[in-house]
């Protein structure tokens, strides 16, 4: 009811106040009727009845004073009736403002989350829209027990599966969390890189700077196959976005801190399998594995 920025009271208050106040003159008013029909009912019973004041005055066989207490005590439940029943502390107009008031309050409020809904869906469909034919890809390196780093670096070393990234990757917009980015050298080169953050003060050559899956995939839109390339969080959030994973199955059991979500087959399609046995120069066997959303 009061301005956060006056210390005026605003008219709604003052109406209640008002009407509060005109309440309290009302009650007052009961009570003193009261007072006085007491005080002068019993003087007059007293002057006729004791003191035989008007004795022979009686109006159907009740002396004038029984009928001019009873017709008081109609007058005075009359009052009553009026302050407690009819009159109220809040008016039937004040409530016809009041409803008014909160109706268009609602509104408002109404209005103005629509446009909140109108502009995050906007945001939604056209970080989802990318065409229709936008192949937005996660590409990772997991291990059997799905892990895929540990202190932010990668635990083996496969060039293989580095060359195949640098090839599938090329030419592409790669989206990455900033603490993948800075586990890397630089930026990728020979694609566009896109590092999400809070920090909107963040730096560096050759990047965008965006702060959520969601708008990185816009600045993606022009891109048919944008890669999200880590790190956990940025996986577990693009799998909703996701209609390809490339992974490359490393077939050893690690510890680690960081892991790929499993991935649900009953939302995913395996349509390739690579297997990669045996390989020379290389430490472990994996496979290139591609599922697509079903």
């Amino acid at each position: 009811m009061f301005s956060d920025k006056t210390s005026h009271i605003d008219d709604n208050t003052i109406e209640l106040l008002e009407n509060a106040q005109n309440r309290i003159r009302q009650k007052r008013n009961v009570y003193r009727h009261f007072i006085f029909f007491l005080f002068i009912s019993g003087f007059i019973l007293f002057i006729n009845l004791v003191l035989s004041v008007g004795d022979n005055l009686m109006f159907f066989d009740y002396s004038w004073s029984i009928w001019v207490v009873l017709i008081w005590s109609f007058i005075l439940m009359y009052h009553l009736f009026d302050v407690f029943v009819s009159k109220r502390i809040i008016s039937k107009k004040w409530v016809s403002v009041q409803k008014s008031h909160l109706i268009k309050v609602q509104q408002e409020k109404i209005r103005s989350l629509k446009k909140h809904i109108e502009k995050k869906s906007k945001i939604y469909a056209d970080s989802n829209s990318n065409n229709l034919n936008q192949m937005i890809t996660i590409i990772v390196a997991a291990s059997e027990n799905d892990i895929i780093g540990n202190n932010n670096k990668l635990i083996w070393h496969l060039s293989k599966d580095l060359i195949r990234f640098k090839n599938l990757t090329k030419g592409h917009h790669v989206i990455m969390g900033r603490k993948t980015f800075e586990s890397m050298p630089k930026a990728l080169p020979n694609r566009t890189n896109v590092v999400i953050t809070r920090n909107k003060n963040y730096t560096a050559e050759n990047i965008t700077v965006v702060d959520s899956l969601e708008r990185a995939l816009k600045v993606c839109k022009d891109d048919p196959q944008p890669f999200i390339i880590g790190g956990g969080e940025i996986y577990r959030i693009g799998l909703k976005y996701a209609k390809r994973i490339e992974l490359t199955r490393v077939y050893h059991n690690f510890e680690g801190d960081t892991t790929f979500p499993q991935i649900d087959k009953n939302l995913w399609k395996e349509v390739k399998d690579i297997k990669m046995f045996d390989i020379e120069n290389h430490n472990y066997n994996f496979s290139f594995i591609t599922y697509d959303k079903i």
